[in-house]
Parts: structure tokens; sequence; C-alpha cells
């Protein structure tokens, strides 16, 4: 029967209808209703009920109603524009259409259809509050469920079972399980359902305790119960009893093997997890999507590539291997696996990409060392998001390309998009490499004016950037200002603190640490001892590194004991240091001999620094600090056949002395020199300061220590090339373009020598400037002629 004929029938059911003869039936609304098949044909029905008046039948109205709210293809407007027209509304028709709002998530709607009921005196039924408490529980809408429940308390629907588990859901989904457990005890009539529903609650509450006194006391635990009990014992740790609640259940499903598989997963115990899902496998449990991509994150952890092909083997053979997730977990475990080919197959073969597929290929490519490959597919991508950015920043970071880490970040904050944590830790690391403190502030300048959340780790960085650039005052702003400190923030304190010469302070910090109740680790006491030899307290190094073991539990590393023989070292013990080595626990290792060596230089000890110069020689022939300094001590004896001895192993294993470096950044650049460095633009005028220089140094009691410099020349070559080392060739150009107060900044990439150091003092009290120089194992701060060192280095 077509619409039209439809219209001619009802038109001529209500004409009987009104001279008292026998109406149709329903029969043809019901045929026609069964034979609707999208909106448009549903459209023609409602209109000839609109124009015939059959709307008015409240029968017709309900089946109509019901017919629309139950088919997804009528949208919810036009349900809703059937119930506004029906005079008279009964409680069928507004529970109807009150759990359509709920269905299609639109719990505040059936909200209103309530009021209008209520205004209607239209009575509600027993399934009238289920609907509103589940509408409640969509909201999470706490104070409108206590009304709702008072009203059923008020009608006598509070013993009804239905209505008391949907109270008890909501009021756990709200998190008030106090009132859920209260509705629960106090219920008359319990099932499966409450059960499960006050269960569910603890469970999703992480209320471990709780759960297992209810899952205990169940009258039947159902596969759903004993589910959501593996899933909360996996999420808190309990991986024991977890898997005894598996191996107790009757019969199981696939979510009970995929949640055990997934307990193992989240709990790092990676092969475990493979196991149990040969397991599942093996017992004919057909897989899913869900726990192959938990499977193939075991197999990423592992890097085992093998067993992750089998996977996508079983994938394949059923048939889900087109699941874009799925795609997306096989891209990022063959590009961690280093199988960047069976990556690339899948990446250009898959037809629904999404941003996780781009990004996984990207960070793919830079795990493997293909960054070129990795940037032109970022450069490629139709459209990135924070992630994108994040992943190709990071890599370079990763892979020292600083420079392009902070370009890439400048182009980033071009196109708009926000950094996250991870792209501002990355750029600031970045700008600590680079010598960048200019860069490194204006990020953090960013930083607040953004008023993002410092956490620990951004923190830290952030510590560890003024530090290493000699800003303490701004690196303990960032601490004091920090809501959350880790271990690793309090350690990047004192270690900072002690490198800047800062010792008392960073040992009080070490004492305050342990007052907050922070527990202390092996980085913590590098960095305490590392604060004692900076400042030559032995005594005080020596109480610390026996209470590592006597009072904190800390067996000392290789590290530690390199650190205690430094300190010993650096005091004059060079016997007392030799016994130490000696009697190590560990075999040493050449930084522990390196620093007995640099202990002997110091003090004089030719014969000591000898017999280790050549044993340090003959373990680590291309280490080139070595033969430097072994040629050093030959030379400071006046022994030149053994200085040229040593030059000819340089020679004969291709070993290069690295040349002395420093860099000092004036507006954002970053410039660099070497000894004797004539190649800067500015070198005219760096040569006329130089000279300024060498007039005040000499007024100011100046005289070069040639015996610096270790060659077989004239002392007046040897006072030449002490004034043309790099470190006063950056002084000179930090005078010429950094204007006071600012101090002058310099890094260098080697250990400061005796005449630097000594000029540095005299240059800060000549020109009243602040000089900073950070060398290879801690800073100078030069101010009014002293140093922060106290000459102790």
């Amino acid at each position: 029967m077509n619409l039209t004929k439809l219209g001619h029938h009802l038109s001529a059911s209500i004409r009987r209808a009104s001279t008292g003869k026998p109406t149709v039936t329903l029969a043809t609304l019901e045929t026609l209703l069964q034979q609707c098949r999208n909106s448009s044909h549903f459209d023609q029905i409602l209109s000839q009920m609109v124009i015939t008046g059959f709307l008015g039948d409240t029968f017709a109205a309900s089946r109509l109603l019901k017919f629309s709210t139950d088919s997804l293809f009528v949208p919810i407007a036009h349900s809703h524009r059937i119930f506004t027209h029906v005079r008279g509304p009964n409680g069928f028709i507004c529970n109807t259409m009150m759990r359509a709002h709920v269905r299609r998530n639109r719990p505040e709607q059936a909200l209103l259809v309530y009021t209008l009921m209520r205004d209607g005196d239209v009575a509600a039924d027993t399934y009238t509050y289920p609907i509103l408490l589940q509408s409640c529980s969509q909201r999470l809408a706490e104070v409108e469920g206590r009304l709702i429940h008072g009203q059923v308390i008020k009608v006598g629907f509070d013993s009804d079972v239905y209505v008391g588990n949907t109270l008890i859901n909501m009021y756990a989904v709200c998190g008030c399980l106090g009132d859920a457990r209260k509705v629960f005890d106090e219920s008359c009539a319990l099932d499966s359902v409450s059960w499960n529903s006050m269960l569910a609650g603890y469970v999703s509450a992480d209320n471990v305790d709780e759960a297992k006194w209810l899952y205990e006391r169940m009258p039947e635990r159902n596969v759903i119960a004993s589910n959501s009990m593996i899933v909360l014992l996996g999420r808190s740790g309990h991986l024991e009893e977890a898997a005894k609640v598996f191996d107790e259940m009757p019969e199981r499903d696939l979510v009970s093997w995929s949640a055990l598989v997934s307990c193992y997963e989240q709990n790092e115990r990676y092969d475990e997890a493979l196991r149990k899902f040969k397991e599942m496998v093996v017992d004919g449990v057909l897989v899913d999507e869900v726990v192959l991509i938990t499977v193939l994150s075991a197999c990423t952890h592992l890097v085992v590539a093998m067993t992750g092909q089998l996977i996508h083997a079983l994938a394949i053979k059923a048939g889900i291997e087109l699941y874009i997730n799925l795609q997306n977990a096989l891209i990022h475990m063959y590009s961690i696996c280093g199988e960047l080919v069976a990556a690339e197959k899948l990446f250009s073969s898959g037809c629904t990409l999404d941003l996780i597929s781009w990004n996984s290929m990207i960070s793919g490519y830079l795990r493997c060392g293909e960054v070129e490959k990795a940037r032109s597919l970022f450069d490629s991508m139709p459209q990135r998001d924070t992630v994108s950015w994040s992943v190709l920043i990071s890599g370079y970071a990763q892979r020292d390309r600083f420079a392009d880490a902070l370009a890439l970040f400048q182009d980033m904050q071009l196109e708009g998009i926000q950094p996250d944590e991870t792209v501002l830790v990355s750029v600031i690391s970045a700008c600590t490499h680079l010598s960048a403190l200019d860069q490194g502030a204006w990020i953090h300048a960013y930083i607040r004016k953004k008023q993002m959340k410092v956490n620990v780790i951004l923190g830290t960085t952030l510590i560890d950037m003024y530090m290493k650039f000699g800003s303490v005052p701004n690196a303990m702003e960032v601490f004091r200002a920090m809501e959350e400190k880790g271990v690793s923030t309090w350690n990047a304190l004192i270690l900072g603190l002690a490198m800047n010469g800062f010792v008392k302070e960073s040992l009080a910090t070490f004492s305050e640490m342990k007052e907050c109740n922070i527990v202390p680790n092996e980085i913590t006491f590098l960095a305490v001892l590392g604060a004692c030899r900076h400042m030559g307290l032995v005594e005080e190094g020596r109480r610390h590194f026996d209470a590592m073991s006597r009072k904190h539990g800390i067996e000392p590393t290789i590290k530690h004991y390199g650190c205690m023989v430094d300190l010993l070292g650096r005091a004059g013990k060079l016997t007392e240091a030799e016994e130490l080595i000696a009697n190590m626990p560990v075999p040493p290792d050449v930084s522990t001999w390196g620093a007995l060596l640099g202990a002997c230089k110091k003090h004089g000890d030719n014969v000591m620094g000898e017999r280790v110069g050549r044993k340090l020689v003959d373990l680590q022939p291309e280490h080139d600090g070595f033969h430097v300094l072994l040629s050093n001590i030959y030379a400071s004896k006046g022994s030149w056949d053994n200085v040229h001895e040593i030059r000819g192993m340089m020679r004969q294993h291709g070993v290069i002395k690295t040349p002395g470096c420093s860099m000092i950044e004036v507006k954002g650049t970053i410039h660099e020199f070497l000894a004797g460095d004539k190649t800067h633009p500015q070198s005219e005028d760096i040569e006329k300061m130089l000279d300024d220089m060498a007039k005040k140094l000499k007024m100011e009691g100046y005289a070069p220590d040639t015996r610096e410099v270790l060659l077989d020349i004239d002392e007046e070559d040897k006072e030449t090339t002490l004034f043309r080392h790099s470190e006063k060739i950056a002084i000179a150009f930090g005078l010429l373009t950094i204007d006071a107060p600012t101090p002058i900044r310099i890094m260098k990439n080697l250990r400061i020598c005796n005449d630097c150091h000594m000029a540095a003092k005299l240059i800060s009290r000549a020109y009243d400037r602040e000089i900073v120089v950070r060398d290879r194992h801690r800073f100078h701060h030069f101010k009014q002629g002293s140093c922060s060192c106290l000459d102790y280095w």
C-alpha cells in the first residue's frame, strides 16, 4: 500500500468515526512502518498522520513515536516534534521520549520532558525514574539525582529492584560511593545487576579493599564481575590475585583473556603477557583489535620483531589488519624494532592513515637515525599536531642537532602551535648545549606568559639550564616556585650550586632535602661528593661517602669512587688516593686513573704522574687528554725527548689534541673562538681590545705564567701565546659587545688554565665587569678581582 492510499484510508477512518461507523484498524500504519527504510519515507508517513489528524490518536502516536526513537535514521528532532504534537501524552509516550534522549546522549532534554510530564499531571511509573537516573549519570548531575531519589522514596518506588540498581549506578558514577553502598545495603531486592553495579563503582574508584570484600560475598560471580576484578587488580599491581581470579573462573570470554594479558603488559611483565596470549590462542579464543594492540605493545618493549610479525599474520587471518589503531601499533612496533622496510610498507599501503600513523613513522625514522627521511615526511604531512612537532624537535635534540631543534621550534611558533612539555624540555636542552642563554630565558618567559604549569621534568630542565649558564638566582627562583619537586629537581640544584662555587649552599640544600623526606639516590651523592671536591672538603666527603651504604643502603659505584679519588688527589693526598684505587671492590676505570693523573700534575708529583700516565696511555691510546697530561709532566721537567716520544705516539695512533674553544652569546648569536683566532669579522677591534687589556693587566701587577706554555720556545713567544688563549679573546669580544652591568658569560670546552684564571680575576677588577667562565668541570664567577672557586679548582 502506497502513502496516497494510506491517506485515503485514514481520511475515511476519521469520517466513519465522526458518523459513528467503525474505524479501520492500525494494521495499515503498522504495515507502512515495517516497510519504512529511510527518513524520507518516514517524513511522508508523518505528514499524512498530521494531515489526517490521525496523530491525535494516543495509541497510533505511541506506535509512531516508538518506531521513530528506535530507528537510527530518524533524527531525534523529528521524534521530539511528534511528541510535541501528541495531545495528552501518557506515561508510556513520555518514557519513550525520555529514553530516546538518554540513548542519543541528550540527558538534559530528558529532564525537560520529565518537567512537562509533571506539569501535565502525568503519573510517573517504575520505568520513569530509572530513565531519569540514567540521565543524571550521564551528566554527573549528583544534585538532580538526589532530588529524583527523594521523589522515588516519596512515591514508594525505592523497593523496586530496577530503580534501586539505577540509583546505585548513579551514585557510583558521581563518585558518591558511600550513598551507593547505603542504597545497596538497604535494598530488600538485589539481583546480579545490583552486585555488579556496586562492584563497578569500587572498580572505577580503584578501591581494591572494598571491591575484594564485595566480590567475595557475591552470591553469583558472573563473567562481568570477574572481568572487572581482573582489571582492577591488574591496574593496582596485584597481578597474582588477578591471575587467581582468572584461574578460578568457571568460564571465560575474550574480555577475560584480554584483561589478564593487559594486566601483565601494564605492569611491564611483557614476557608473561606474551605467554598468556599464546595460551589464549591455543585455547581457541578469537582475538580482537584490543588484545592484539596490547601484545604488540609488549613486543615493542621487548624489541622482538619476529613475534610481532606472527601477531601481524594473526591479524590478517582474523581479517582485522586494516583497523587503523592496529595498523598504528604495527607501524610503531616495526619502527622500534628497526624493521623500517616493514613499517614503510604498512604506512604506504594504509588507506586510512591518521595523525598517529604519520607521527609513528616519523618517530621510527628518528629512532633508526634516518633524520632526513623523518624531516621529509614531516614536511609532506597534510596536517600536523603538537605531537608531530614534538617528535621531530625531540629527535633533533637527541641526535645532537640542537640548532635544527631551535630552528624548528621557531617555525612552530610562526604557525601558532602551542608547544607542550616535551617540546619545551627538548628546546631548553638545546639552548643549554648551544650556550644560548638569551633564547633559553625567552622560552622561560614564554612559559610564564602562557601560565603553563611547570612540572618536575620541565622545572628540573630549567634549573639545569640556568645553573649551566651560571645564572644561579634564576635557577633558585624556578626551584622555589615549583609546587612539586622530585629527587631529580633537588639533585640538579645541589649539583648546580656546587658547580658554581656555592658549596656551602649546596650542602645546606642536601640537608634541606633530607628534612623534606626526599630520599637521596646515587646521583644525589655524586652531586654531594662533587660539592666536597670543588672546595677540598675531605672530611666532609668521607662522611657522606661512608653514609651512602651505612645510612641509606646505596652501594658506591665506580663514579662515587672516582669522586673520592679526585677529592683526595686535589687535596694533595696522592698516596691515599692511589691506595683507594687499589682497594676498590670494582676495577678502576680510566676516569678514576685520569683523576689521579690530573692531581699528580697539579701537585708536581712527576714520579707518580709518569707511572699513572704511562698506564693510561696503554689503557686508552686514542685518548688525547691523557697523552697531553703526560706530555705536560715531561715538559715541566724539561724532558723534551719524552715529550717528542709522546707526540710521536699520538701521531702513530692518529690522536689529535682537542683545540681549546670558547663560546660567547651576544644578542642571540653564538660566537666561537679558538686559540690565536683571527678569523672573526671584528678581529681588528678584538686585537685592539687585547692590547688594551694587556696594558691594564700590567697596571694591575699581572705577570704571565709562562709555565702554562709547555713548548720549547723562548719566554717572549710564550707570553704572546698565552695572551691569545681562546677565553681571553672571548673576554675581549665580550667587553666590546656586551654593555655593563650584564655579565660576560663564556663557555669553554677544556679546563681554564692558571694564567687565564689569574687574568680573568684582574680584568674583572680593572674593567669593573662580572665575568662568568664555565669550563669542562665547573663555573668560575669573577668579580672585583676574586673568583667564586677561591682559587681551588
